[in-house]
């Protein structure tokens, strides 16, 4: 099962295909003022994944905050968070943002000599609620070639249908490989909404152009948990959550953190016969190099294992 906290009767019978749980933990929006849950200190952040890891996630998407709150690039914020998750969730996927928004263009980039597995790539511009997210071709060249040198596989943010276009001149120069992961973002005001008919146009670009590609989606505010299920209609890689994308339960509710978001995430992979994936499942999947797991027996995600085998039976 995805938590010691979650019924049993959640996990989908015979365990169902895996799928990976992304958890964006805190984004460059919200503030503790929107929820107080809101993780932005390095200590905040890695128990707020430890957390997030033993509901199930295994994949964890990071942006960093100075004092204020305010959005940061310091390498030494990155290397805390990604010390901190890799001693207390083993095998964790740490994907660090290279994403703009109140980021100097010049320094969005400077952690990835850390080597994260993994960083997103946003590989064009797109409107946001009140400013233009810009990532010009330069950019994004430089971004390619710095995870390229340090072996940082991208995630490809894709907020425009161009973007996916943008992703394949960057496999094309030989920046990447021929199986980038590709997240396909909707509900962002100004930029791509929350319309599954979209998803389908997204998904049957995708194919036509990166077929090789694996895939997820994330819904933002109220829609997290209908794009979630759409994408798993459409047997996703993965699907993402966290309260980067959306700090609500319900319109009257607050989450109390990322693990609750996480523990819906599980319950909507159960209902769709899905399972979550290990860490090592997980960078199978994703291409990613391997990471040594705790020993059989031992952690919440051997536990989780070990339901799934016992129902299958």
């Amino acid at each position: 099962m995805c938590s010691s906290i979650v019924s049993p009767d959640i996990v989908p019978p015979h365990g169902g295909a895996p799928c990976v749980i992304a958890v964006a933990i805190t984004g460059s929006v919200p503030r503790k003022s929107d929820n107080p849950t809101l993780p932005v200190t390095p200590s905040e952040q890695i128990e707020s994944t430890h957390q997030a890891f033993e509901a199930g996630a295994t994949l964890v998407h990071i942006h960093v905050r100075n004092a204020d709150e305010t959005p940061s690039s310091d390498p030494a914020l990155f290397a805390a968070v990604q010390e901190g998750v890799q001693r207390h969730c083993p095998g964790m996927i740490v994907q660090f943002s290279t994403g703009g928004r109140g980021r100097d263009p010049s320094q969005r980039g400077s952690a990835l000599y850390l080597r994260p597995d993994m960083a997103s790539l946003s590989t064009g511009s797109v409107n946001f609620p009140t400013i233009v997210y810009e990532n010009g071709a330069a950019l994004v060249t430089s971004l390619a070639s710095s995870m390229k040198t340090y072996d940082v596989a991208p995630e490809i943010e894709i907020f425009d249908l161009s973007h996916i276009h943008g992703a394949r001149r960057l496999i094309d120069a030989g920046l990447m490989g021929p199986r980038p992961h590709v997240q396909f973002v909707l509900g962002v005001k100004n930029a791509m909404p929350a319309d599954e008919h979209l998803l389908d146009i997204l998904l049957a670009e995708k194919q036509r152009i990166l077929p090789d590609a694996t895939w997820t989606a994330a819904g933002i505010g109220q829609f997290q948990t209908p794009v979630m299920d759409w994408a798993l209609a459409r047997k996703a890689d993965a699907v993402r959550t966290g309260l980067e994308d959306n700090i609500r339960i319900t319109r009257d509710r607050l989450a109390r953190g990322n693990a609750e978001l996480v523990q819906i995430a599980c319950e909507r992979l159960a209902a769709a016969g899905r399972a979550p994936a290990t860490p090592a499942q997980a960078r199978q999947m994703l291409g990613l190099r391997p990471v040594a797991e705790p020993a059989a027996g031992t952690g919440q995600h051997a536990m989780q294992q070990e339901a799934v085998s016992e129902i299958g039976r």
